[in-house]
């Protein structure tokens, strides 16, 4: 028989991974990056990324990326697009299958991003890109965007526990717009899918901030009943 795989050209297949994450600090969205280590564009800034191996999904293989950097598993990840133009990598034929993923900055392994070089940046003063990086940043904050209207993935960029501030600062942040207090609380509880506590935030005033948790059991229960979650 004709070995018709043999005759094929081959290309690469690589995973570049978008990692958003919420600075409660400054109250911003920002997004991880990598000083790249090899040539070409050795020493500038680059999405996180790798090649797929023989033994690996697409899947498995940006699960291994993310957690190379960040130390995490169990992670919001979705797939973004393929990116297939010719000349997108000047040293060999390479298709890239981004990923954008959500995470709690409190939580990754400060040491391992170190280690790699990696620093979080605003995603609205983030610097030049590799490669078609760039494109691939503003469509996953597109779909981040789409995501957040009409999915609570955006408990994923929080802490467990959280003030009702801090929940509206991250919409600001994922939209880009300022929101008003009233109609965002009115807005949040009319979803009924956060549960109150009894605990307080005081790190800002004496009197402090109530924290509340996004309670996914109801959530998905209210799903089931044929509730849609809907932020904007």
């Amino acid at each position: 028989m004709r070995n018709y795989y043999g005759a094929e050209n081959k290309v690469l297949v690589a995973v570049d991974c978008i990692i958003f994450g919420f600075d409660q600090q400054e109250e911003e969205l920002k997004l991880l990056l990598v000083k790249r280590d090899i040539p070409p564009e050795l020493g500038k800034w680059s999405l996180m990324g790798g090649f797929m191996l023989h033994d690996e999904t697409l899947d498995d293989a940006a699960i291994r990326v993310l957690y190379d950097l960040t130390g995490l598993r169990n992670i919001y990840m979705e797939q973004l697009r393929v990116f297939s133009k010719v000349d997108r990598d000047p040293v060999a034929r390479t298709l890239s299958v981004a990923y954008f993923a959500l995470i709690n900055i409190e939580d990754h392994d400060k040491d391992l991003i170190q280690s790699y070089g990696a620093k979080w940046f605003s995603i609205n003063r983030k610097p030049n890109l590799i490669f078609d990086h760039n494109l691939m940043v503003e469509g996953a904050i597109r779909r981040l965007r789409r995501r957040a209207a009409s999915n609570p993935i955006g408990f994923e960029l929080l802490p467990e526990k959280f003030t009702m501030r801090q929940l509206q600062k991250l919409y600001e942040a994922i939209y880009s717009e300022e929101l008003d207090k009233r109609n965002f609380n009115k807005k949040i509880n009319s979803l009924d899918v956060l549960e109150k506590l009894d605990e307080k935030d005081k790190t800002s005033s004496r009197k402090g901030s109530f924290l509340y948790r996004f309670n996914q059991e109801k959530y998905l229960r209210k799903m089931d009943d044929g509730f849609v979650f809907k932020m904007k």
